[in-house]
């Protein structure tokens, strides 16, 4: 079987457990921390959070997550601006940060995560193919990055979201690393 390409279902599945082992960590690391965790997603559709709570003793690390598919909703529930969408779109660098920022300000929370893009299969466009997102982070310190992420356009709807879960995951972990250190300045990621 080596050399063989591994069929979608087997890297779906793969995808699943590491996003479970990703979460585990999180609810196992961040109370040292004494941080809280918030996501606002439109394409995952809440995945991000539903991979966070689906670990026990997640309260004590997760605070809230928005589910933002509309522009209106991200505009009424995360504060992005009108003005925002209409310049660069929801799928952009843009929003990603304007939509962190919200769920940082709506909520307890330390750092979150945002994510907003084109899971397909239809949906794309030449200049925002299938499988563009773009990720917000936010910690300690207001530091916000925006991150844009590529996936395979070939693939489904499943492994582009699943991707994208797993992605978040590992940037608030990393984020969470980041932050833990005392030499912090503005502007980071």
């Amino acid at each position: 079987m080596s050399g063989e390409p591994q069929s979608e279902a087997a890297m779906l599945e793969a995808m699943h457990a590491e996003c479970r082992r990703l979460a585990q960590q999180i609810v196992d690391t961040f109370p040292a921390l004494g941080a809280m965790v918030a996501t606002a997603e439109s394409c995952t559709g809440g995945l991000i959070a539903g991979a966070i709570t689906d670990i026990a003793g997640s309260s004590t690390v997760f605070d809230r997550g928005f589910v933002t598919y509309s522009n209106q909703a991200k505009q009424d529930m995360l504060g992005v601006r009108e003005t925002t969408l209409a310049s660069f779109g929801a799928v952009s660098a843009q929003v990603a940060t304007e939509m962190v920022l919200g769920a940082r300000r709506r909520s307890r929370a330390d750092f979150a995560v945002s994510v907003t893009g084109v899971a397909g299969p239809g949906g794309g466009s030449p200049h925002k193919p299938v499988g563009l997102v773009w990720m917000g982070l936010s910690g300690p310190g207001d530091l916000t990055s925006a991150v844009e992420l590529r996936w395979d356009p070939a693939w489904s709807r499943d492994m582009i979201r699943a991707a994208t879960v797993r992605a978040a995951l590992e940037a608030l972990i990393g984020r969470a690393a980041l932050g833990s250190g005392s030499q912090e300045t503005p502007g980071s990621p």
